[in-house]
């Protein structure tokens, strides 16, 4: 029936899951000049086979280094870009499957986006009111201009504004303030899954406290289901349930936040962890994260982190890890952990 999209059968509570999804970009020479160079086209393999799955209510946060392709997975999950292989399911729905425009609309609505700039998502020639009322009428939530106005002033007040500031411009805020609106317009098509791309990055630190605690706040009180993009893990420590660990458009490690806190698994997540400033460790021994991240058109065969890791051995430089189950219950991509090499000295061989 139109309107009324065809559900899979999906595990109890599962929102979001994503199997063996990947997104490529075309950067070649023009196709003559590569024609008459006798090149190949050139693929940027940006997101490269990843799969995970996101229960309701809960955050899983994605981490990495720029340009492991954490953003592009956001995109991917809100229709920005199209998957290049793998799939994506919401709520039971396949996503590439929607053909209709009323199956599109019904579900598109369900999910929403918050960028990483508060200023530059918001358009600086339209009133706050007029920027959150844009979603609740293109999906006709509301009509007339008395509860539209009302429902803009109910989101206003949910997130720590004013129903006077429907009236102003966004050069008007500060940076948390517009980042306030942009939360007020993701929650105005009553959304139960929100992408949140690097939100608190443009802030400073007391700001992103107070963004941090309202996201979670309209969690525990709407059940919202968060994806939240961040490089910084300070911040990931604080909202997720979950997290994944990125690198080079794979997914390294993907567990509890507690776990992968706790008892980090792959190399590059204890990397990371390690280059997280802490007064109390001082003096205790850390691996700094060492090199550079490799040239994403030419990535290293085998294990993409390999040209970095102390542990690294020729198994490593020659075949890819697959995401098994570690000793605390993590998914790691790791040759060095599925043979318990991480406890024997650097560089060490089984």
């Amino acid at each position: 029936m139109s309107g009324q999209p065809n559900r899979a059968m999906s595990a109890p509570g599962l929102l979001i899951e994503t199997r063996d999804l990947a997104h490529y970009f075309d950067v070649s020479r023009p196709w003559l000049a590569r024609v008459l160079d006798g090149q190949p086209r050139t693929l940027l393999r940006a997101v490269d086979g990843i799969s995970f799955e996101i229960r309701r209510g809960e955050t899983l946060a994605l981490v990495g280094e720029s340009g492991c392709g954490k953003s592009t997975v956001a995109r991917l999950l809100v229709g920005l870009y199209t998957p290049t292989r793998g799939m994506i399911r919401f709520d039971g729905i396949e996503l590439a499957g929607l053909r209709a425009r009323a199956e599109i609309a019904a579900v598109r609505r369900r999910f929403q986006m918050i960028f990483q700039d508060p200023y530059a998502s918001l358009n600086p020639r339209w009133r706050v009111k007029e920027i959150i009322a844009e979603p609740i009428r293109a999906h006709r939530l509301v009509s007339g201009a008395g509860p539209l106005r009302a429902r803009v002033e109910a989101l206003l007040r949910q997130v720590g504004l004013a129903p006077a500031d429907a009236d102003k411009y966004p050069h008007e805020f500060s940076g948390g303030q517009r980042q306030r609106i942009s939360i007020a317009r993701a929650l105005s098509s009553n959304p139960e899954f929100l992408v949140c791309d690097e939100p608190t990055s443009a802030l400073d630190v007391s700001v992103q406290a107070q963004i941090l605690n309202l996201m979670k706040d309209l969690q525990r009180e709407f059940g919202l289901t968060y994806l939240f993009i961040s490089h910084n893990l300070a911040v990931v420590h604080h909202i997720a349930d979950r997290v994944g660990v990125m690198y080079l458009g794979r997914l390294a490690e993907l567990g509890s936040a507690h776990e992968i806190f706790i008892r980090p698994q792959h190399p590059y997540t204890r990397m990371l962890l390690d280059a997280i400033p802490d007064l109390e460790a001082t003096g205790e021994r850390r691996t700094p994260v060492a090199g550079e991240v490799p040239n994403p058109l030419d990535p290293p065969t085998g294990c993409a982190f390999h040209p970095r890791c102390p542990w690294a051995t020729d198994r490593c430089r020659s075949e890819r890890p697959e995401p098994l189950a570690a000793p605390n219950a993590t998914l790691t991509a790791c040759h060095a952990v599925e043979e318990r090499r991480l406890d024997r000295p650097e560089g060490g061989t089984p």
